[in-house]
């Protein structure tokens, strides 16, 4: 059974406040992934500690703070947008399902993983300063301009 809605509208609008689009439907993430050229950042958001505490924080910090950013970053929310999210993690594999975490795609094929392990417990500031790594190395100038 989903979480109400009411229950989680706040956790929803942190990373909508950073104008990170909500994928609520099976639809809307394959749309958002097939049809966004460059690089995507796919957000699981979660009710956990660890969403609040470090990763919706050091997102915030990593897209305000880094030089190069993801082409459209996108959210599902784990325990509400049921089937998005199963359709979101499809594209995270081999990696086991988990919430939070963040997947960052190149044309459509997922180049960096943060999985749980990799954000629970870890500050905000942590956790930006390695969104920002990961930003720079995956989200630089495309091929195209490098031609």
């Amino acid at each position: 059974m989903p979480y109400p809605e009411m229950m989680i509208q706040g956790m929803r609008q942190e990373l909508a406040q950073l104008g990170i689009d909500e994928t609520k439907t099976t639809d809307d993430v394959k749309q958002a992934i097939e049809d966004t050229d460059g690089t995507l950042m796919v957000v699981v958001n979660s009710v956990c500690g660890c969403a609040a505490g470090g990763v919706r924080p050091g997102i915030a910090m990593a897209l305000e703070h880094s030089e190069s950013t993801p082409d459209r970053s996108i959210t599902v929310f784990a325990g509400a947008d049921i089937d998005a999210t199963e359709t979101a993690r499809e594209y995270f594999s081999p990696y086991p399902p988990s919430s939070p975490s963040i997947g960052l795609l190149k044309n459509g094929e997922l180049v960096k993983m943060f999985e749980r392990k990799d954000l629970e417990g870890r500050p905000p500031q942590v956790i930006a300063q390695e969104l920002v790594t990961a930003f720079g190395e995956v989200c630089g100038k495309s091929e195209a301009a490098n031609n």
